[in-house]
């Protein structure tokens, strides 16, 4: 007799978090995170509880993923601004690779649970926090590094970025290649003033009396 398949409560919750990127909140039923979780009701609510409470595990996870991922491929001592953009259009190539644009999971959060959701609306927040700490980061690096200019306010910067990238995330659903990588360019021109803002600066600074 063949051993029943072992549950995955990891799995389980990477496949209901792309349930849920895919239908959003209202859209999934509990019927839909059942048949694609291959399960049934009880267990379901065993491992997981209520739908909601489902859905708030599954945006923490997605949370903690997006947030590695930034870390990850914004660090580093190398010049900070090339990878920048290498880092946003990665969220390009992954929507146009995708054949169903599922989009992400905060964005769509935030369309839709805030502020109606009070748990949801917490732990959005805190997602677009972190995103802003790893931007921060790599911000202060092009700082230091000489690639922005001294005064640059890396703060006000690193939210324009966090609102960029989800006006970005929205667009990657219905726009094409082109236009989103112009639209990327497009608000990298701002680092790229201040980037001739440092390099005039530091002219200033070598030019002799």
């Amino acid at each position: 007799m063949a051993r029943p398949k072992e549950f995955d409560p990891h799995a389980a919750l990477k496949v209901a978090m792309q349930t849920f990127r895919r239908r959003g909140y209202e859209g999934t039923s509990v019927q839909d995170l059942v048949d694609a979780l291959g399960i049934n009701r009880s267990s379901m609510y065993a491992a997981f509880g209520s739908k909601h409470d489902l859905y708030l595990k599954a945006l923490e996870r997605y949370s903690a993923d997006e947030k590695a991922k930034a870390e990850n491929d914004l660090a580093g001592d190398g010049p900070a601004l090339p990878a920048l953009r290498a880092f946003l259009l990665s969220y390009v190539d992954a929507a146009l690779t995708d054949p169903e644009r599922n989009g992400c999971l905060v964005t769509h959060g935030v369309m839709e649970r805030v502020p109606c959701d009070p748990e949801a609306t917490a732990r959005l927040r805190a997602a677009l926090r972190g995103m802003e700490d790893a931007y921060t980061a790599l911000l202060l690096r092009a700082r230091a590094n000489g690639e922005l200019a001294p005064g640059t306010d890396v703060k006000s910067m690193a939210r324009f970025l966090v609102t960029f990238t989800q006006g970005l995330r929205v667009m990657e659903k219905a726009a094409d290649r082109e236009y989103l990588i112009e639209a990327v360019d497009q608000a990298l021109s701002v680092f790229r003033a201040e980037s001739a803002d440092a390099a005039d600066a530091g002219a200033g600074r070598a030019t002799p009396d």
